[in-house]
């Protein structure tokens, strides 16, 4: 509404920092105060049910020490720490690490044959879950981690941002099965170069 309205651009941090007296000043109309205070109390209100359901969560369920050198990858915190344990079980039953990445569904699934593409194989195996654990790691890293950053520009000037994100997603994979199954902590130099 801001920006519709006023031209005026807000990270999400900075609108649930707004109290009702900067709402009231921000817009003219009273119909788009009104919709903007009841916008902003549906966001805190969704804050409040979402770190409920994180406690109750982390209440239950402890990463397992298997799963602990996972959280020193840039991008990947508790809740996706979490979402990967849970969702890829034991790392030894994938022989490779290539292997992992495609059960993630971070390659490409396409037929070749003589160097020509003869279609496309079934792009819904692997988990989804995990799909969209590392493609959010991937946007997390992005912002965290300068390597990754530059990885991430490097080929999105070749592609397209969606395939720069998935790129770097299926770089974590790979990454991560390591730390899974040698227990070592996350090392940049070696992903990156």
């Amino acid at each position: 509404m801001a920006t519709r309205n006023r031209g005026l651009n807000f990270s999400g941090a900075q609108i649930k920092r707004f109290r009702d007296e900067f709402i009231e000043k921000m817009f003219a109309d009273p119909h788009l105060v009104f919709t903007a205070k009841r916008n902003i109390e549906t966001i805190r209100f969704l804050d409040r049910i979402v770190s409920e359901i994180e406690l109750e969560v982390a209440s239950q369920i402890k990463i397992n020490k298997e799963f602990v050198k996972l959280l020193s990858t840039p991008g990947i915190g508790n809740i996706l720490g979490l979402t990967i344990m849970l969702e890829a079980g034991d790392i030894r039953r994938f022989a490779k690490a290539g292997n992992y990445s495609s059960y993630c569904r971070c390659v490409e699934s396409k037929k070749i044959s003589n160097g020509k593409k003869k279609g496309e194989n079934n792009q819904k195996n692997g988990n989804r879950y995990l799909a969209w654990a590392y493609v959010e790691a991937a946007n997390h890293a992005i912002r965290c981690c300068p390597k990754a950053q530059k990885f991430f520009q490097r080929k999105m000037a070749k592609s397209k941002r969606v395939l720069a994100t998935k790129a770097l997603a299926n770089k974590l994979t790979k990454a991560t099965y390591y730390i899974m199954r040698d227990q070592v902590a996350f090392d940049e130099d070696k992903l990156f170069g």
